[in-house]
């Protein structure tokens, strides 16, 4: 037992480290660009100066000193704040610690944002966001597995059909992203037909009661899972039809309908399994497609997760929190390849006895 798990031990391992080493760049290439190279502390040196200017101004104890008193006092509390805050290192010393830090998710206190609480903290303000995103991607994600596995099944065991022509012929529309579908299905299900709302997570002021917010929160779900849905299913089912008619027709599964198994038994052992591995791998694609979309389908449907917090820090250039965002939305997609391979143990046995590792 122990020699048929050690060389997927080892080939997790490995993806760890690649996955870290990844995520690793990834966030370096964050904090360079995000500071541009260090131009955002030298504004940041602007702003401080000039908050303790203001302070030293306004307070009575200082008015009566003389001008030359007073700015010699403003330069000794700016340096005071430089060196508390670091900003008297060369920023490429300074990057190595922001990295540090980030990838230990201390990702520090926000410049202009806060949490709903009136926390600084980045962590607080990501920990609010994040699960909201996690919630409707989630779902999706899910909910087109099960849909899109379903129907290529049936549509396998019908091939030419309508319903088979019909899929093939719509699965270009998935060329188009999620939000794209978010704008028309907010005009018309919300606006032309009014019968669901057009944003947000729940009503406002929220509803009393666990019953009526959760159906107000599946009513502000609706659109944007169809939009997801809409941007990804058809595609889907096309794809997946495929690898399950090319695995249907394999020798081994003539074989066993001529052994007369039963057609479930079939589908589900010789059919369905097979091509698992290759349906997790598109889906996993599909699952970073929608991470990197979130951004501006929150945004379309002002829902409020990761994508809505991540734009709203960009324009007020809140440089802490973007950088967080970026490392959780990284961790997230770390997390995804790496429930991948354990998804691929799971279903292939080749994987454990040493093919992965070679």
């Amino acid at each position: 037992m122990k020699r048929e798990w050690y060389p997927l031990f080892l080939h997790l391992s490995r993806r760890v480290v690649v996955l870290l080493l990844t995520v690793l760049a990834g966030v370096y290439l964050t904090i360079l660009i995000a500071n541009m190279g260090g131009r955002v502390d030298d504004l940041r040196l602007m702003q401080i100066r000039g908050e303790i200017a203001e302070s030293v101004r306004e307070d009575a104890a200082f008015r009566e000193m003389a001008s030359s008193e007073r700015n010699a006092l403003i330069e000794q509390r700016v340096a005071l704040e430089v060196e508390r805050l670091g900003l008297d290192r060369p920023f490429i010393v300074r990057s190595f610690g922001y990295l540090q830090r980030a990838m230990l998710l201390d990702l520090g206190r926000a410049e202009q944002m806060h949490s709903d609480s009136g926390s600084r903290s980045v962590r607080a303000i990501i920990t609010e966001r994040l699960p909201a995103t996690l919630l409707l991607f989630g779902t999706a994600n899910l909910l087109l597995f099960a849909i899109s596995v379903w129907l290529a099944l049936r549509l396998s065991r019908r091939y030419g059909s309508l319903l088979d022509r019909s899929v093939v012929g719509l699965a270009p529309t998935s060329a188009a992203p999620a939000w794209f579908y978010g704008m028309f299905l907010i005009l018309l299900f919300a606006f032309i037909a009014p019968v669901l709302p057009p944003g947000g997570m729940v009503a406002t002021p929220p509803p009393e009661g666990r019953l009526a917010w959760l159906g107000s929160l599946l009513q502000h779900m609706a659109l944007p899972l169809m939009a997801i849905l809409l941007s990804q299913l058809f595609v889907s089912i096309y794809a997946w039809r495929t690898y399950f008619l090319i695995h249907a027709g394999e020798d081994y599964v003539e074989m066993a309908r001529a052994k007369g198994l039963p057609e479930r038994l079939i589908e589900r052992r010789y059919i369905l399994r097979p091509a698992l591995p290759p349906i997790l791998t598109s889906l996993l694609l599909m699952l970073i497609s929608l991470w990197s979309g979130s951004i501006i389908l929150e945004q379309v449907f002002n829902w409020p997760g990761l994508g809505t917090l991540l734009f709203a820090a960009i324009g007020m250039n809140d440089t802490p929190v973007v950088i967080g965002s970026v490392v959780i939305f990284a961790y997230l997609l770390a997390a995804t390849v790496l429930l991948l391979d354990l998804a691929y143990a799971a279903l292939d046995p080749r994987v454990r006895i040493g093919g992965a590792a070679r």
